[in-house]
């Protein structure tokens, strides 16, 4: 049928999402080790079932806590291993969150900016429990390029998810919100040319 992009099959989703993380990382300029990239495309991967979102109880059973409290349970955790799954957790949606969600969150109470500091709070926490230096130096890197990571989430959600008038209206509150690089971009490939002279909303 004419009018309609052809449908891409996709047979191994990590090859898929790691095109895509490098791609994006490259349009961002943002410089990571191998490691980083590789968590990246394994978080991309873990995520593609919703569920993967929520944290579990002892019994398996899901979990959908706030994140401010899932913190407050890690800092009040007596092991140090059952601290670094959960704050490795709250890292891990907060970065996926703020990244593929990040158009809808400025019509929310909570926006980007929670997610960003808790995310990158959270990734702190888990360098400093790691035992081996590989996984102190990936952590390390998750929580202070946090922000750029989630602008590099946000690329990859653009190739993956089509834009409706809605979306455009989103991007352009985020622009106003943010003047984030990528959200003028998009704004620009949609024939919008973001006005530089407006001051942010929150100014």
């Amino acid at each position: 049928m004419r009018g309609k992009p052809p449908l891409t099959l996709v047979s191994q989703p990590q090859d898929y999402f790691r095109e895509l993380v490098i791609e994006a990382l490259g349009k961002q300029k943002v410089s990571t080790k191998p490691e980083t990239e590789f968590y990246l495309v394994n978080l991309l991967n873990q995520f593609m079932t919703t569920d993967r979102l929520y944290s579990r109880g002892p019994e398996g059973e899901v979990r959908d806590e706030p994140l401010a409290v899932l913190l407050k349970e890690a800092l009040e955790q007596p092991q140090p291993k059952a601290q670094s799954i959960l704050f490795r957790h709250i890292g891990d949606v907060s970065l996926y969150v703020a990244g593929f969600f990040q158009d809808s969150l400025n019509r929310k109470l909570v926006d980007i900016e929670y997610y960003i500091d808790m995310g990158g709070t959270a990734y702190q926490q888990v360098a400093s429990r790691a035992e081996e230096e590989i996984l102190r130096s990936l952590y390390l890197e998750l929580a202070q390029k946090f922000g750029d990571l989630v602008e590099v989430l946000a690329q990859v959600s653009d190739k993956t998810a089509p834009r409706t008038e809605k979306d455009i209206l989103r991007m352009y509150e985020l622009w106003m919100r943010t003047r984030s690089e990528r959200a003028a971009k998009a704004l620009q490939e949609a024939g919008i040319l973001p006005n530089e002279t407006l001051k942010k909303d929150w100014q």
